[in-house]
């Protein structure tokens, strides 16, 4: 990026002047060096110019992995723009840049956070509007963040700091999107029409799941319908036009199977020849051989291996895999996804396991050897609970001694100082490095982290402040904290942009503009004195 931001003001500035003379002394009072300083910060002007740059940047990423898989992404979930706003300045800040760092939209908090009929399970009831409004609404907010950083950097210009160099080679918060789109929201078209809001907000990267639309499940709980391959296909292909006709050219299509957990199908597909997409699927479908005479009324049969065979049907019309197809389906779906135009994919898996992980990617691999996966590093797995049994059977395996640990009770906080619980907690931390070399994961999100981090920052606060500390729990745990941290909303006024629009009035109306961030403003509280800031955390340490 470097030098991008001096390109845009000299484009900017030399178009302006050229306006001026055309249009004459009645724009007098527009200043070209403002209008292309303001443009300058705003070097985003649609969501499709995100979507666009976005793109691109996942495609080098996916390449850059395919050489080296130490070089994998990775993403939180954020169910709201300052979420992610505020998650994009502390990459920033403690990272120093954003590279191989993406934003997650996940339908399961749409549902439960951003919904008009209020908190709901993630089945695809939320308005479907919610989910490019929430794509539109992160970028707006890091839009912002651009405009807010780069406003004081032209500041500190103007007062003759030399920071010509950061604004040459700004980094914007502006990174890639993987957004949800569930099970596409009803047909083909359907898909499509949504699809296309999306990347008209600024989606770069479209995830879909190959469960039925009306009876779509959270991909961690009972009761998944999972779909033909050719109606996940058309879908498939849904996306793919929407990118085009976009001109999204790089577009990421992430192609999720949950036929791990799935064991029912809504439709039996059409087999037209022996072996195709349609035979293979019905191939996995439990059937009983009987007798034409045994047939029942209304009875749906298929031949199968020369033989008559009648599918296992519930009482609500679906139905049931055979038991122990659900590996051998999803490297199925992931195959032949990845062979009619997915880019990556997603296995929802019941446990984090790198070897159960990578069994399935082996398997694709030798068909697909490019193929790699988005993956969940989800929040409704015990992880604690998860990478101790792990450890558990390791440490079986190798002779040690267990009798000191109770194999039903490996959660218990008496563990927590023990080599068990060491090594489990090592595996943890380097869950995504080992997934990503030896089960070919090239990007690890959370989903629902922001969920979670809120319920427990909420908790430990009400918990102080409505007890005898008051006002103590509230400065102690949270503004000495973000003064300390240099955390970026202390000064939730700058933060909201009312800095960035007193110098927008100056622009407007010059010495007649009235402005906020004079002597009577309290946000110069927060402007402490750099040797008492350092003396303060010396103290605190």
């Amino acid at each position: 990026m470097k030098n991008l931001q001096k390109t845009n003001y000299s484009s900017a500035l030399q178009t302006v002047r050229t306006l001026k003379e055309k249009y004459g002394e009645s724009w007098n009072a527009i200043h070209p060096e403002s209008v292309a300083r303001m443009a300058t910060q705003n070097r985003f002007k649609t969501g499709l110019d995100i979507a666009i740059y976005t793109a691109a940047i996942m495609r080098k990423d996916m390449a850059a992995y395919d050489a080296d898989s130490s070089k994998f992404t990775q993403s939180l979930g954020c169910w709201h723009g300052f979420v992610a706003q505020q998650k994009m300045i502390a990459i920033k800040k403690h990272h120093k840049t954003t590279s191989k760092k993406y934003l997650y939209l996940s339908g399961w908090m749409v549902a439960a956070l951003r919904s008009e009929f209020g908190p709901l399970p993630d089945q695809s009831m939320h308005e479907k509007t919610a989910v490019p409004s929430l794509i539109s609404e992160i970028y707006d907010f890091l839009r912002q963040a651009d405009a807010i950083e780069l406003n004081d950097l032209f500041k500190r210009l103007e007062r003759g700091e030399d920071v010509q160099d950061q604004i040459d080679n700004f980094e914007t918060h502006v990174v890639p999107i993987i957004a949800d789109i569930d099970a596409g929201f009803g047909n083909e078209e359907a898909t499509y029409l949504l699809t296309k809001k999306m990347i008209q907000a600024g989606a770069c990267a479209i995830q879909i799941e190959n469960q039925v639309s009306d009876a779509k499940q959270c991909g961690h709980q009972d009761g998944k319908v999972t779909v033909p391959h050719e109606d996940f296909i058309a879908k498939l292909n849904a996306i793919r036009y929407a990118f085009l006709e976009l001109g999204v050219e790089d577009g990421i299509i992430v192609a999720r199977t949950d036929s791990e957990g799935a064991g029912l199908t809504q439709k039996l597909p059409v087999s037209l020849e022996p072996g195709d997409l349609a035979s293979q699927y019905l191939a996995f479908v439990e059937a009983e051989e009987i007798d034409v005479k045994e047939a029942r009324q209304d009875d749906v049969l298929l031949k199968r291996d020369g033989k008559l065979v009648r599918p296992l049907r519930l009482a609500n019309g679906l139905y049931k895999f055979k038991e122990g197809s659900n590996i051998d389906r999803v490297v199925l779906d992931c195959i032949t996804s990845l062979q009619n135009g997915a880019d990556l994919l997603w296995i929802e898996t019941p446990t984090p396991n790198v070897k159960q992980i990578a069994h399935m990617v082996n398997r694709i691999k030798e068909v697909v050897p490019s193929a790699k996966l988005v993956y969940n590093n989800s929040p409704s797995f015990n992880w604690t609970l998860n990478f101790r049994n792990q450890v558990y059977e390791e440490m079986l395996a190798e002779g040690e001694n267990m009798t000191a640990y109770d194999r039903n009770n490996l959660m218990d906080s008496h563990y927590d100082a023990t080599e068990l619980c060491y090594r489990a907690d090592e595996k943890i931390k380097t869950f995504q490095t080992d997934s990503a070399r030896d089960a070919g994961i090239f990007h690890h999100l959370i989903t629902l982290p922001t969920y979670h981090t809120t319920a427990l920052h909420m908790n430990e606060l009400t918990k102080g402040y409505f007890s005898e500390e008051g006002m103590l729990a509230y400065v102690k745990g949270v503004q000495r904290q973000e003064i300390r941290n240099k955390v970026s909303c202390v000064k939730h006024q700058r933060m909201a942009g009312s800095d960035l629009g007193d110098d927008h009035k100056s622009f407007f109306a010059g010495d007649k503009a009235i402005k906020a961030g004079g002597e009577k403003n309290t946000s110069n509280q927060f402007e402490i004195d750099k040797k008492l800031e350092k003396r303060e955390l010396v103290t605190d340490k």
